[in-house]
């Protein structure tokens, strides 16, 4: 379906999160990117919602993380499905590109797919400034979930995501 909202994703700080509640305990792993080992932590419960909108069909769910040349890690550790990444190729260096890449993604699914977006991210949404301008100036729906990065994505944060999904349809 051409119109059905396109959620990105990030995951360190939204999914991975030190402390991230949903009442019961995380679960941890390991994932590597670039030969190093690097500790995930992340709520199940968190993952099952994650899954339940993707199979529903209410949205496209894309990759736009750090992680994004090494996703196939972090689907398999979180056991997530296979979800496209908005980028990839970020170098030895995926920080420095990343915060570029996630704007141009966000962009190209407002301006140019003309989709309705759900951004999830701890650090890469402005809370104002020309990118939000942009991303909110033709009309196109849009929503930005900016979580606390030690805790991630909470279930009042989903619940917004699946209300703001629901009145699309």
């Amino acid at each position: 379906m051409a119109d059905l909202p396109v959620w990105l994703l990030d995951v360190d700080g939204v999914l991975n999160a030190v402390r991230p509640g949903w009442g019961r305990a995380p679960r941890q792993g390991t994932a590597s990117s670039g030969g190093l080992g690097y500790r995930m932590h992340w709520a199940p419960a968190l993952i099952e919602e994650i899954i339940r909108l993707h199979r529903a069909g209410l949205v496209e769910i894309r990759w736009a993380t750090t992680w994004a040349d090494d996703i196939a890690q972090v689907e398999r550790l979180l056991r997530l499905p296979r979800f496209p990444t908005a980028f990839s190729t970020l170098g030895v260096d995926p920080s420095v590109k990343a915060p570029e890449r996630k704007a141009a993604a966000a962009l190209e699914i407002v301006e140019v797919e003309c989709r309705p977006l759900v951004w999830t991210d701890d650090d890469a949404i402005p809370a104002s400034g020309p990118l939000i301008e942009r991303l909110t100036a033709i009309g196109v729906p849009t929503m930005f979930v900016r979580p606390n990065p030690r805790h991630g994505l909470q279930p009042e944060d989903v619940r917004a995501i699946e209300e703001f999904l629901d009145e699309l349809r």
